[in-house]
């Protein structure tokens, strides 16, 4: 994390910002500006952009906070992390090659399971807490049925 908060640039900020919410590299690289909530330190995901086919929202930590506002100093369009090209988001590919250059074989994908391993190595959070912060679905039909909350004040703290 010190080397990557020593970079300047879009892909740093976002692959910091992936990172810290633990959230797959295409719904970060996809947010636009009218799905934060600075005030209430909330991303609401929209359901289109979600593997698992629901609205996702997500607490913003004050380091979070931090690297929106200083993407919102380099707006240019809707998108938290413009691409190159115009009007498109940033690219996958931008995020390997700088994780390359940082540490060669780590992947994007790699930070979620080290989130996981985390939360249930160094803190006493609930399995359900942690895999709702993945937004993993509940495998268990009848679980499934009864855990409808996204527990997004257990997530928060």
């Amino acid at each position: 994390m010190e080397a990557l908060r020593a970079r300047n640039g879009v892909s740093a900020r976002a692959l910091e910002f992936v990172i810290l919410t633990a959230v797959r590299s295409g719904e970060a690289r996809g947010a636009h500006w009218d799905e934060i909530d600075l005030g209430a330190r909330m991303w609401i995901v929209p359901v289109q952009r979600m593997k698992g086919g629901k609205e996702r929202r997500v607490p913003l930590s004050d380091r979070v906070l931090a690297i929106l506002k200083e993407m919102q100093e380099l707006q240019q369009n809707d998108l938290v992390f413009p691409g190159s090209k115009q009007g498109r988001p940033l690219s996958n590919m931008s995020l390997l090659m700088l994780l390359r250059e940082l540490r060669p074989g780590i992947t994007t994908h790699g930070f979620r399971p080290t989130f996981k391993d985390w939360a249930a190595e160094g803190t006493n959070t609930p399995n359900f807490v942690s895999e709702a912060a993945l937004a993993h679905a509940v495998a268990d039909k009848v679980e499934a049925a009864y855990r409808r909350a996204d527990l997004f004040g257990r997530r928060r703290r």
